[in-house]
């Protein structure tokens, strides 16, 4: 005999089917918590526990101070790799904008390694929260030597490719471009900033950036929610003509 599904199961199961069939909308607040364990006469800790597997499948977020919303449909980020394209491209319909925040701080740590530089070496941060409609998308944080930052670079952008050009116009041009891809597990600030479960993995991206005299002129930590993200590497082969024996 199969065993019998836990309440948590069984509420979870209610919620999603109330969200699929559209008595419950995107964007809606649902009940309060102390309401919904009242309409399914279990304790708290087991609505929650319940609530808690709706926030792991992305049909629910909480917002601090606000209550539980149902999350409107997860749109697909791409990750374009293995070459010196723009880094990420949110599916054709989204209508995607980023928020950027720029902090001037010292090398440290990290970052004296990521970028090849001296201890306390004048950098600038540009901290890119992007969103689709009121929904979170992915964070980035780019590094820059302080003399390559743009003076003028605006607090919101259309998508990331406006930052990626006005990063552009002070560097070098790049010659190459070293990624690392990491699946872990969200940081406390990554939860709160992207809105996602601390049980969600995300897709850790580590891109440095460097011109032709191998000089690193950027550096971008990116965090991807992992369960909307696809990754694209494209690998272009030279084939050499003339070689022995033509």
């Amino acid at each position: 005999m199969r065993p019998m599904p836990s309440r948590r199961h069984v509420i979870a199961d209610d919620i999603r089917d109330k969200i699929s069939s559209g008595r419950i909308k995107a964007g809606e607040r649902l009940p309060s918590e102390a309401q919904l364990a009242s309409d399914y006469a279990v304790s708290t800790a087991t609505l929650r526990s319940a609530l808690a597997v709706l926030h792991s499948e992305g049909l629910v977020e909480k917002v601090h101070g606000k209550g539980n919303f149902v999350r409107y449909p997860l749109r697909r980020i791409t990750y374009l790799g293995g070459d010196l394209r723009p880094r990420t491209k949110p599916s054709a319909d989204s209508a995607l904008r980023v928020s950027v925040r720029t902090t001037t701080l010292q090398a440290d740590g990290q970052l004296t390694g990521l970028l090849g530089v001296p201890a306390s070496s004048p950098l600038t941060e540009f901290l890119c929260l992007s969103h689709q409609g009121k929904s979170p998308h992915s964070l980035a944080r780019i590094y820059v030597p302080h003399e390559l930052a743009p003076t003028d670079l605006p607090a919101e952008s259309r998508c990331y490719e406006g930052v990626e050009a006005k990063l552009a116009e002070l560097r070098p041009p790049l010659a190459e471009v070293r990624e690392r891809v990491t699946a872990r597990l969200p940081t406390p600030e990554e939860v709160t900033a992207l809105r996602i479960s601390s049980a969600l993995a995300v897709l850790a991206i580590t891109r440095v950036a460097a011109d032709r005299t191998g000089r690193v002129v950027e550096a971008a930590l990116l965090v991807l929610p992992g369960d909307r993200t696809d990754a694209l590497f494209t690998t272009n082969h030279v084939t050499h003509e003339g070689t022995s024996g033509e």
